[in-house]
């Protein structure tokens, strides 16, 4: 009975010290325009191959009557084309409603969805803006899988996305 508990505690710590999380902050800047729209905004993780390892979120306006907010997720052109148009919309898990002006964090857990398993290697996190009446933008930040440290990444947009930041943990 006395070896069980230390190989109990081994085994909780070994569990724990697999487990690594993602985690994103996403910032929709406020702009001085005329006619403002919230910005449909796509995240996913990218392979060095540029195929789509996992989509992570997609907001787009989800209250339109017989879902004509996904009619203009195709103007988030790099999304739609790696993988949106083979998406079925509302996604579960990975769709929600558009985010006002602010800071807006998402975390991800290895081993769930909808980041799921990753395999080693070196990917992409990258952050699609589009907005009607305004601008598309895209940002990429690149990272390690799984973390070996504590890491941080950061890209700042000019016009459609503020600062997305990026940290992996062990």
């Amino acid at each position: 009975m006395r070896t069980l508990i230390p190989v109990a505690v081994t085994g909780l710590m070994v569990g724990q010290a697999q487990a690594a999380d993602l985690s994103v902050r996403i910032e929709i800047p406020r702009l001085n325009v005329a006619e403002y729209h919230r910005p449909y905004v796509a995240v996913w993780v990218e392979g060095p191959d540029q195929k789509v390892a996992t989509n992570l979120a997609v907001w787009y306006d989800v209250k339109l009557k017989n879902d004509e907010g996904t009619k203009w997720l195709k103007d988030m052109r790099q999304w739609w084309r790696r993988s949106g148009r083979e998406l079925t919309m509302p996604a579960d898990g990975i769709s929600g409603a558009t985010r006002p002006v602010g800071e807006h964090q998402l975390v991800f857990s290895d081993g769930k969805a909808p980041l799921g398993k990753l395999a080693e290697g070196k990917y992409e996190l990258v952050v699609e803006a589009a907005r009607e009446v305004g601008g598309r933008e895209l940002l990429r930040i690149p990272f390690q899988w799984p973390p070996r440290a504590p890491e941080k990444g950061e890209a700042r947009g000019q016009h459609e996305l503020g600062r997305v930041a990026l940290e992996t943990k062990p």
